[in-house]
C-alpha cells in the first residue's frame, strides 16, 4: 500500500505561479510512475503530468506543456508539480496519483492505483 498526500494549492491571480507537492509513504521502495490529475467542478477527472520511475521520462496534457513541470524526489518520496503562467482554467482539485510500473508514462487515470485526496488550486481572473 502507497498512502500519497498533497499540499500547496491555494488561491492565485492568473498569470502566477503555484508549486505543488505529493508525499508518498508506505511500501515506496518499487517503481513506481506518479501522475497528476485535475477536476473541475461538473468536469470529469482529466491527465495533468506523469514522471517516470527514475524521473528521466515525463509527458503533459497538450494545455500544460511549456507551463507546468512535474519532477520527482525519490530519496524524499516526493513528486512536486511546478505551475507557472496560472490561468482561471486551471482552477480545478489537484490529485496526486501512483501506480506499479517499469513504463516512461502512465496517462489514463484508470491506470493508477493509488490517489490522494486533492488539493483545491484557485486561479482568478
Amino acid at each position: 500500500q502507497v498512502q500519497l498526500v498533497e499540499s500547496g494549492g491555494g488561491l492565485v491571480q492568473a498569470g502566477g505561479s503555484l508549486r505543488l507537492s505529493c508525499a508518498a509513504s508506505g511500501r515506496t521502495r518499487s517503481t513506481y510512475v506518479m501522475g497528476w490529475f485535475r477536476q473541475a467542478p461538473g468536469k470529469e477527472r482529466e491527465f495533468v503530468a506523469t514522471i517516470n520511475w527514475s524521473g528521466g521520462n515525463t509527458d503533459y496534457a497538450e494545455n500544460v506543456k511549456g507551463r507546468f513541470t512535474i519532477s520527482r524526489d525519490n530519496a524524499k518520496n516526493t513528486v512536486n508539480l511546478q505551475m507557472n503562467s496560472l490561468k482561471p482554467e486551471d482552477t480545478a482539485v489537484y490529485y496526486c496519483a501512483a501506480v506499479r510500473s517499469l513504463r516512461p508514462a502512465v496517462v489514463s487515470s484508470q491506470e493508477y492505483d493509488y490517489w490522494g485526496q486533492g488539493t483545491q488550486v484557485t486561479v482568478s481572473s
